[in-house]
């Protein structure tokens, strides 16, 4: 599922609501988000997961194409934490 395809579903689960109401809602929870993780906070979403940054030291890496060593610099990156029920939902239980 897409954005404009999660969009597209709350509305037509809530008709009362405006499309483009339910729009900036979903904008919203995606950019507050996406500001914590940026801030390096974890974001929780009970049932759902957890979303959090993880830093990856500088290392010496190898480029595929020609085998010549390279060092890839230090960098953070988003990671995602299933939560309970969830992961529970998808096994079938």
């Amino acid at each position: 599922m897409i954005r404009s395809e999660l969009i597209q579903k709350i509305a037509d689960d809530n008709p009362h609501l405006y499309h483009r109401d339910v729009e900036k809602i979903v904008n919203t929870i995606f950019n507050e988000i996406t500001d914590a993780l940026a801030d390096g906070n974890r974001v929780e979403l009970r049932g759902f997961g957890a979303f959090s940054v993880k830093k990856r030291d500088a290392r010496i890496g190898r480029n595929p194409r020609t085998g010549e060593s390279v060092e890839v610099e230090e960098k953070h990156v988003p990671f995602f934490k299933t939560g309970k029920l969830l992961r529970d939902r998808i096994n079938g239980k």
